[in-house]
């Protein structure tokens, strides 16, 4: 249930191993998405073998900056950090993918409720019809049906506020191959500039409960750009849910996969690698018929980056001035490149003896 990457990688990797797979999608692709939209190597490394990715541009230089001072630029030595797509269109290829490897996926479809009857499931959708399969994943969100049915647990929740601007060539020139991030004045905030050709995504994220605040940290910083007078194509928000350690990723014949699960990495708040992971794990384990072996994966594989990603948040939180000093030392930024490359995720990367000691100098 759900057509976004977590779904329709989880289609995937059952279809693909010979399961009758259908997916059930309540909008039509291609669909706008509220997403930054930047895929970092763990998410290029899970896709790459079933879409040629739609990016519209490739990053190779970020730029930092603490509430707009202290900037200071680094450069990728060893290719892309980051590639920039629009929601709409790597959804969609996912979606083409799934229907190569056999799955159906089944749009305006919307599932309004699930009950587990013995050796099924039943999902009945909005205009009274129900389907019935053997295993159910939950991907359709961290406020859709399956979270409520597996009792999700969240022990972090953020607002993410975002827009779209259109933007002329001379401005695409500029911010062609580099972003910026900016850590903001809210504890654990901050703020980004993705560019995608004649695009910007500017957004900004929060804890919840200073939604007038957010929005300020947005209009001060599109203004501080000089891109405030753009009429934006999206203007759009959504909260972003990071599960507690203890959460359920499985109830029963049901499992829960990608933001369904509050699976994403709690500094950053990057999910598009985890919900590509979890959903191509749960689809494997659904067509192997070991819905066991989907938990112990997640438990094994993701989870323990999301507890560094939570030491992480906590820090910068706290400190965010000092972390942005840390960042610009080289272990910093080394750190911060190989999550970006794939290379290395954070609970490898804290464990390090320069980063292990910069984050107790910092607590």
């Amino acid at each position: 249930m759900g057509g976004g990457p977590a779904g329709l990688s989880a289609a995937h990797a059952a279809a693909t191993a010979g399961a009758r797979t259908l997916v059930l999608e309540k909008a039509v692709h291609p669909r706008y998405k509220t997403c930054g939209g930047g895929l970092i190597g763990f998410t290029v490394q899970s896709v790459e073998d079933r879409i040629d990715i739609p990016a519209d541009d490739h990053i190779t230089r970020v730029e930092f900056t603490h509430d707009g001072r202290r900037a200071f630029a680094r450069s990728a030595r060893r290719g892309p950090l980051l590639q920039m797509v629009r929601r709409p269109r790597f959804d969609d290829a996912l979606r083409l993918a799934a229907e190569k490897a056999g799955a159906v996926v089944r749009q305006s479809a919307t599932a309004r409720s699930l009950e587990q009857t013995g050796d099924a499931v039943v999902v009945r959708l909005a205009d009274g019809s129900t389907v019935t399969g053997r295993t159910a994943i939950g991907a359709d969100g961290s406020s859709g049906i399956t979270a409520r049915h597996a009792g999700v647990e969240y022990g972090q929740v953020d607002l993410g506020l975002e827009v779209e601007l259109p933007v002329g060539a001379d401005v695409a020139a500029k911010w062609k191959g580099r972003l910026l991030i900016d850590w903001g004045p809210l504890p654990g905030s901050y703020a980004w500039v993705f560019p995608k050709d004649d695009l910007l995504t500017v957004g900004v994220i929060a804890s919840r409960g200073q939604g007038e605040r957010t929005k300020r940290y947005l209009r001060d910083f599109v203004t501080r750009l000089g891109l405030d007078g753009i009429e934006p194509v999206h203007d759009s928000g959504h909260l972003t849910r990071c599960r507690t350690a203890t959460s359920p990723l499985r109830t029963g014949r049901v499992l829960v996969a990608g933001d369904a699960a509050g699976l994403l990495e709690p500094w950053t708040r990057e999910g598009i690698s985890f919900a590509v992971r979890s959903g191509a794990l749960a689809g494997a384990a659904a067509a192997a018929g070991d819905l066991d072996a989907y938990v112990t994966a997640v438990e094994q594989r993701l989870a323990p980056a999301m507890t560094a990603g939570r030491r992480l948040l906590d820090t910068f939180s706290r400190r965010p001035g000092l972390f942005h000093a840390m960042l610009r030392t080289p272990p910093g930024w080394r750190m911060f490149e190989r999550f970006c490359l794939g290379e290395m995720s954070f609970e490898r990367t804290v464990e390090r003896l320069p980063v292990r000691t910069a984050l107790k100098l910092l607590q």
